[in-house]
Formats: structure tokens, C-alpha cells, sequence
């Protein structure tokens, strides 16, 4: 029998994780070929898969939050082979965030969750791709996002975010509710049009982002759909539903204002430049193209996972 074959692309900032070096040796003990490689710089990843892909792994582990699962999937999105050729994704949690990991029930400790993958079946997965009237094309694993909670996660500082975690978003959301300002924008979609001022948008592969804000609750990865919430401006009661947003973490006060559809693409114009956040990477333009690609990447998933139909 042939030995699994994995390569783990690791996040530079977490490369001093004992609990992950401890784990690496446990699963080549166990007869796992499991090789480490680091990012330090942009293009990192892109080459580590490339790499992977020319040495033969069958599984390639993104160990980090969003953004470096986001980055690896990105990297596989772009390749010319079908998803089936291409090696599977795993995700070990080392974010601060790892709001993905969170929505998917993943375990959050190294060693669990690299057991995990080799346990667990692949499924296909979708990705949002995203193209902004400039040309430029960007891809997304989880969630993007724009209006206020898109500040909060540009604004907050990487010192705090680790000292204090996922709390870090929520002081730093705390201290924008009195600067708040509507963005206005149109979005149009397949039998959908919706013009207005709107304080937050999410268009979701995943549910949630900015540390646990809820902004896509029933949104699938392997439906072949975006899940879009906007929460419109409502006049008197802006800070009130923020606030509740950013401190129950629950998308409480979203069921009540919130404008809500699923379609497979969606455009976005605005007067002025609009920034989505696409999993900590923030993109800027007055037009966006965004596509659900169905089935773009596999993925180890648990079975039972929420964000599968």
C-alpha cells in the first residue's frame, strides 16, 4: 500500500507552533510522507503548490486562518487541471479568526485535525471569484465581505489580534459604532435588483467572518450558489443594530433588517470605490463581477458539516 503523500504549506507567523510540530512528527510516524514549507513572502504559496504538485502529493494542508487557506485554494483555483487531478485541500485552524473552521465544525487543535484528514472523505467544493472593473480577478474560500465589518477587520492591529484573538475584533468594532457611514450601491443578479444605502454586505461561500460575525447563515459550499445578505441603512437604529452584530457575534439583529437571496453571480456597481474583504484581502473597485465556481477545489471535510448540502 502506498504511503499518503502531504504537503503542509504553513503560515510564517505560526511557524514556532509546538502543538503543530508535535503533531507533524506523530503523522510521519505513523508512515504519513509529510513535508513542511513555510511563506515569508507574496508567492510563496503559489510556488509550495506548485512544488507539491510536480513531486506528486495527493493532499495539500493549508495551516493558518482564512487567509492562508484562502491563499492555497486560490493557488489550486488557478491551475489549468481540472479540480479531479488535482491534489485534495485540508486545513489545519491557526488563525485568529479561522472563521471557516469555525462555520465547518473542524477541530481547532493541530494534531485532531491532521488526524482528522486522513479519516475523512474528499468532497467537491466551491470557490467565489471575484473581478473587479480594472480586470483584476481574485479568488475566495470562505467569505466577502464590505461596509462595516470590512473595516473592522482591515482596522484592527495584528498586535491585538494576538493578544487577544477573536476579541480583537470585537474592541475594534466597538470603536467604530459612532463613525459609521452608509455606503451607496446597486447590485443586480439573476431575477434580482437592489438599489440603497447599506451599512454591511456578505456574499458567502462560507457563513462567517470578522471573528465570528453570522453574515451568510445557510450558505453551502457545494450548492453551485452565492448566499448574499446586505443590511440596508435604517434610520434611528444603525448603531443598535451594529452594535448587536458585533457583540452577540450571532447575527442576531441581521434577522430583522437583513435583505437576503441565493443566485449563482452577482454584480455590484458604486459611485465611489467599494473595498470587499475577500478573506482578509482587501480589493477595491466601483464594479465587481462575482461568480460562484462550483466544485472548483476538493476538499477533507467532516461528515455531517453544515456547509454541506
Amino acid at each position: 500500500m502506498t504511503s499518503p503523500r502531504w504537503r503542509l504549506i504553513l503560515n510564517g507567523k505560526s511557524a514556532g507552533d509546538d502543538a503543530l510540530r508535535d503533531a507533524v512528527a506523530t503523522l510521519r510516524a505513523r508512515g504519513v510522507m509529510l513535508d513542511v514549507r513555510v511563506t515569508w513572502e507574496a508567492g510563496d504559496a503559489e510556488r509550495y503548490v506548485s512544488e507539491a504538485i510536480e513531486e506528486g502529493a495527493d493532499t495539500i494542508i493549508a495551516a493558518g486562518g482564512d487567509g492562508t487557506l484562502s491563499e492555497v485554494a486560490t493557488t489550486l483555483a488557478r491551475r489549468d487541471e481540472p479540480a479531479g487531478r488535482l491534489p485534495a485541500l485540508g486545513l489545519v485552524p491557526l488563525g485568529t479568526a479561522n472563521d471557516f473552521a469555525a462555520a465547518a465544525q473542524l477541530p481547532m487543535e493541530a494534531l485532531p485535525a491532521m488526524e482528522s484528514i486522513a479519516t475523512w472523505s474528499v468532497v467537491p467544493v466551491d470557490l467565489i471569484r471575484v473581478v473587479t472593473a480594472e480586470g483584476g480577478t481574485h479568488w475566495c474560500a470562505n467569505l466577502a465581505s464590505g461596509g462595516f465589518g470590512t473595516q473592522v477587520t482591515v482596522e484592527t492591529d495584528d498586535g491585538l489580534k494576538k493578544m487577544l484573538g477573536g476579541l480583537a475584533y470585537l474592541i475594534t468594532g466597538i470603536s467604530r459604532l459612532g463613525r459609521i457611514e452608509p455606503i451607496h450601491a446597486r447590485l443586480h443578479g439573476p431575477d434580482f435588483d437592489w438599489e440603497g444605502e447599506l451599512i454591511a454586505l456578505g456574499i458567502g461561500n462560507g457563513r462567517q467572518a470578522g471573528g465570528g460575525q453570522v453574515l451568510c447563515p445557510e450558505a453551502l459550499v457545494n450548492d453551485g450558489l452565492l448566499d448574499l445578505t446586505i443590511v440596508p441603512e435604517l434610520s434611528g437604529e444603525v448603531a443598535a443594530t451594529v452594535g448587536t452584530l458585533v457583540t452577540s457575534g450571532r447575527g442576531a439583529a441581521l434577522e430583522r433588517v437583513a435583505v437576503r437571496t441565493r443566485l449563482e453571480w452577482i454584480e455590484i456597481e458604486c459611485p465611489q470605490p467599494l473595498s470587499l474583504n475577500l478573506d482578509g484581502e482587501p480589493v477595491e473597485s466601483m464594479r465587481f463581477r462575482i461568480d460562484c465556481v462550483p466544485g472548483r477545489v476538493r476538499m477533507y471535510l467532516p461528515p455531517g458539516c453544515p456547509l454541506l448540502g
